[in-house]
């Protein structure tokens, strides 16, 4: 986030630049250097030391010797813990999200968003999946993935012109890409109750995504399931996995409803 964009004055700049640096990490960046980090963030050398000292000192940040890198800290993972265990809906759905996956032999997944962050949260693999194995926190994209578009079908209409009108001023090619891709998702949504991936992400691999009916406490979740394009089952979207993504949502929200949590 940048500071200079927050015209009312009511972040606090030296926690802003301390987060702006954690930020810098993710499953496909695990380990920075000084220099990696300066150019990450545009933080003069002098803050960014004194910033990541008092990160390590926190346990949040960790300086690797055998690396000459920093690596996230024990205690970033201290931190998911309570956000995760606040999901009670995740115990809720892991049973019915497993069941589906041994019976496709694909991955089922369950993300949740607010406001423009989009992260996975439960995942469950069948037996003999080949579909990626990814890790719970990671974000997802909302524009490349069939989960990104229903979350951003199923946002307030306001929310989600504001983004693409942002998308938009950024990179028009892409707001227009975009434009196209969620009037197929609301077309496939009007007719088959799915939002499709269209291998936008990984050309060999195929997801549909469910939006649940309403927001849980702000938060609107979102579960997927991902099948290779040559499993038999992929010949069967339409007709089999949709039904059975739509059965599993539909189910996860009664047993909500009657636990009194929705």
């Amino acid at each position: 986030m940048n500071v200079n964009a927050d015209p009312d004055g009511k972040l606090v700049s030296a926690l802003v630049r301390g987060v702006s640096i954690l930020r810098c990490f993710s499953n496909k960046c695990q380990e920075l250097s000084a220099k990696e980090l300066m150019d990450l963030t545009g933080l003069p050398k002098p803050t960014l030391f004194r910033l990541t000292d008092t990160l390590c000192e926190l346990g949040l940040l960790r300086y690797s010797e055998r690396l000459s890198k920093y690596v996230p800290g024990l205690g970033l993972l201290q931190l998911a813990s309570p956000v995760l265990t606040r999901m009670a809906l995740r115990q809720f759905a892991r049973p019915h999200m497993q069941a589906l996956a041994d019976l496709t032999e694909g991955q089922v997944q369950l993300a949740v968003g607010y406001r423009r962050e989009l992260c996975l949260v439960e995942l469950a693999n069948g037996m003999g999946n080949t579909v990626f194995r990814q890790e719970i926190g990671v974000s997802t994209s909302l524009s490349r993935t069939a989960t990104g578009r229903a979350y951003l079908l199923g946002m307030a209409e306001d929310d989600r012109q504001a983004y693409l009108q942002d998308l938009q001023r950024k990179d028009p090619q892409r707001a227009a890409w975009l434009e196209q891709r969620l009037a197929d998702a609301r077309d496939d949504f009007a007719r088959h109750g799915f939002c499709r991936s269209h291998g936008d992400l990984h050309r060999e691999i195929e997801s549909i995504a469910v939006p649940m009916s309403q927001p849980q406490d702000g938060e609107l979740w979102v579960f997927a399931v991902s099948v290779p394009v040559f499993s038999p089952i992929y010949t069967r979207l339409e007709t089999d996995l949709g039904p059975r993504l739509r059965t599993l949502v539909r189910s996860v929200e009664s047993v909500l409803g009657a636990s009194g949590l929705t």
